[in-house]
């Protein structure tokens, strides 16, 4: 039992989300310390925060994963994950809300910051999470609350319910008055706010603010809408029976207020959870999750911690897990498991047993990984959820400082993305590259950052390379004679070719027209195969497509032919062939639909005509209001740092998604450019 004597709920697990600095962190910190978790709230600023403790996180004084920390309050266990608010590390949120009972979405009065809170909000509705806002840095707020709710309005798709109004003095909020308690409280910095009495002259303001949020209350309760119809106060604990209803059913966003930083509002904002946000069953029947069954836990975080080993932070959804349990994923994989902790961001606390609604740490399960459910004993779980990663929108090429630490390149890169699979590794060997793609630029610049922190593996970074090809316009015709004589057998082989161009996308295509047997049908392979390796770099010095060769004569040597030296014939035929043949270069380009704002529209299509692009069409994005699609072809070469200045153009939320639609003839400076630097 709670304190109060009201039955524990059992432990919670409450995302922490919203926009970039929007003081998710900070709020975080500001939990911890009200509960006693820690002695003084860190800070982001001075690198001291319990959260984003990685190296990375603190050199660029950003959340860059999720960050866990479990506290106990009013006799209720809670644990709370901080997750990144940059759109570059959206997928993490994606993993961990699912198997939360609830969201706090950390917002302020910034229009800037409106598109981005769009996107959180998005994530939220679609996985249908509950949530609360919390309306941040109420202390420096230069517009009515209001003013405030209805800009935040444009970002959410489901009402957002005023359930505090501030209490100003001399224009800044001092205090706030709590709707459903009619209560007036006093903030005090870093301390639970004081109650004090209604001031007199907010007694008005009070109950039109009151009333407004009962009538919304009202749209999902008849006996309330007959109440208010007939004046009739209702009673309290109905008013809290309908918010903690509407908020599990989605129907309303309570908003509530406060600063992070100062610690304003945080004592409300848990007691709100603890008593309006739903329990482990109302998301389990939400994740369709049976009540029976063996244990079951979902991974929502893989970190791998040096001499620790791997660490798979999960929610356990059913039953009890110990330490040396066998477990199964979903995928079909079995382990064992090697540690149980609770976790406070990378503090750790050994336990001998975590049970159902517990957020903790299995030590080493090995080939279970983000986003997989997994269950003790030998029956393999149905998937909990299924989380797609998002397609990469910028890449760079990886090159090894020192070429010994290749085999450690490998394993560091596989674990990274075993942290966030949000990060792609792609092998090149036509261009003798290894790519890493991701969600932007500071994306992979975290990744590069930890091959060198933590695995010691130093990268050059740069772009990719284009893979560029190149055709003929025109028909020609060369032979090629391998004559050689060294002693003994020589070598001899002697062909004609003609070369002609191929409708665009046809590739490659090899004819025997050779009558009278002047080149034995044993040798008629060697042609083609030298033909082949010759078409690996053309006159230009880049792979040769959409070409016809056709084998129209030659002759040969009863002693002294062989297929080495056929081979060596056609190459030589084509090396003199292909440049005859109006050699042109031929670049990819990219089908690419754009999102961005309405408001930054023009400046996506400036970017895309800046980039030798050709616009197809605008629509508006369906689903969203307020943002518009653009449609446009792009040259491959010019699509590298597109996300950097899209993203720039637009707060930080533009975005695109890209599929290869043709390949085009390359002629003037840009052909000139792409050979020079091939050839560098």
């Amino acid at each position: 039992m709670a304190p109060n004597g009201r039955p524990a709920a059992g432990p919670r697990c409450i995302a922490i989300v919203g926009p970039f600095q929007s003081g998710k962190t900070s709020l975080l910190e500001a939990i911890l310390e009200r509960t006693g978790a820690i002695k003084r709230a860190g800070s982001v600023a001075k690198g001291d925060a319990v959260g984003d403790a990685s190296v990375e996180a603190r050199a660029h004084a950003m959340s860059v994963e999720p960050n866990v920390a479990t506290v106990e309050f009013l006799g209720e266990q809670m644990t709370f994950v901080d997750c990144p608010g940059s759109v570059e590390f959206l997928y993490d949120m994606r993993n961990v809300t699912p198997v939360c009972d609830a969201a706090i979405v950390v917002c302020e009065a910034d229009e800037r910051k409106i598109p981005a809170l769009e996107i959180v909000m998005r994530e939220l509705e679609e996985a249908d999470i509950p949530r609360i806002l919390f309306v941040n840095k109420i202390d420096t707020a230069t517009r009515r609350l209001r003013e405030t709710l209805a800009l935040l309005q444009r970002a959410s798709r489901t009402p957002l319910l005023l359930r505090q109004i501030p209490i100003w003095k001399d224009g800044i909020a001092v205090g706030f008055i709590d709707l459903a308690l009619e209560r007036a409280f006093i903030y005090r910095e870093h301390a639970a706010s004081e109650v004090v009495d209604l001031p007199e002259g907010e007694i008005l303001r009070e109950r039109e603010a009151r009333f407004s949020m009962l009538e919304r209350l009202a749209d999902y309760d008849d006996t309330l809408m007959e109440d208010l119809i007939a004046e009739i106060e209702p009673p309290r604990d109905r008013v809290f029976d309908d918010l903690s209803r509407e908020l599990k059913e989605r129907h309303v966003v309570p908003a509530l207020i406060g600063s992070a930083e100062r610690g304003y509002g945080v004592t409300r904002l848990l007691k709100a959870l603890r008593h309006d946000a739903p329990v482990l069953n109302d998301t389990l029947s939400r994740l369709g999750v049976s009540l029976e069954g063996p244990p079951l836990a979902q991974a929502m975080k893989t970190q791998h911690a040096g001499q620790g080993g791997k660490m798979t932070v999960s929610r356990i959804l059913r039953g009890a897990f110990h330490e040396g349990d066998s477990v199964i994923s979903s995928r079909g994989a079995e382990t064992r498991v090697a540690s149980l902790v609770a976790l406070m961001g990378t503090g750790m606390l050994r336990l001998n047993e975590a049970s159902v609604g517990q957020t903790v740490g299995f030590g080493r399960l090995e080939n279970i990984g983000t986003g997989d459910s997994f269950a003790a004993g030998k029956g393999r779980p149905d998937s909990t959820l299924s989380v797609a990663p998002p397609e990469p929108v910028y890449t760079l090429a990886l090159h090894l400082k020192d070429r010994k630490d290749d085999v450690r390149l490998t394993g560091a890169l596989a674990k990274i993305v075993e942290e966030n699979p949000a990060l792609v590794v792609e092998n090149r060997p036509d261009m003798n590259e290894m790519r890493l793609h991701g969600q932007g630029e500071m994306h992979l610049r975290v990744a590069v950052e930890r091959l060198s922190s933590r695995y010691q593996v130093e990268v050059e970074t740069r772009r990719p390379q284009t893979a560029y090809s190149e055709t003929i316009r025109a028909s020609a015709s060369a032979r090629g004679r391998h004559k050689k004589q060294t002693g003994g057998h020589g070598q001899f082989g002697d062909v004609l070719l003609e070369v002609h161009p191929l409708p665009r996308g046809e590739g490659f295509a090899f004819k025997d027209a050779i009558t009278g047997g002047v080149v034995p049908r044993q040798y008629i392979p060697s042609v083609e195969t030298g033909v082949r390796d010759a078409i690996r770099s053309g006159p230009l010095g880049f792979p040769v497509v959409d070409l016809g060769v056709s084998l129209t004569d030659g002759s040969y040597h009863s002693v002294d032919s062989s297929d080495a030296a056929f081979q060596a014939a056609a190459r030589l035929a084509l090396a003199e062939a292909l440049p005859k043949a109006k050699p042109v270069l031929l670049e990819p380009i990219l089908s690419v639909e754009i999102a961005v704002p309405s408001e930054a529209l023009s400046k996506a299509t400036s970017l895309v005509t800046g980039r030798r692009g050709q616009i197809l069409g605008y629509d508006s994005r369906p689903g969203w209001s307020g943002w518009d699609m653009l449609t446009a072809t792009i040259p491959e070469a010019e699509i590298g740092d597109l996300i950097v200045e899209l993203r720039s153009a637009t707060s930080g939320v533009g975005t695109f998604r890209t599929r290869f639609d043709h390949m085009a003839e390359l002629s003037g400076r840009p052909a000139e450019a792409a050979v020079r630097m091939h050839t560098q």
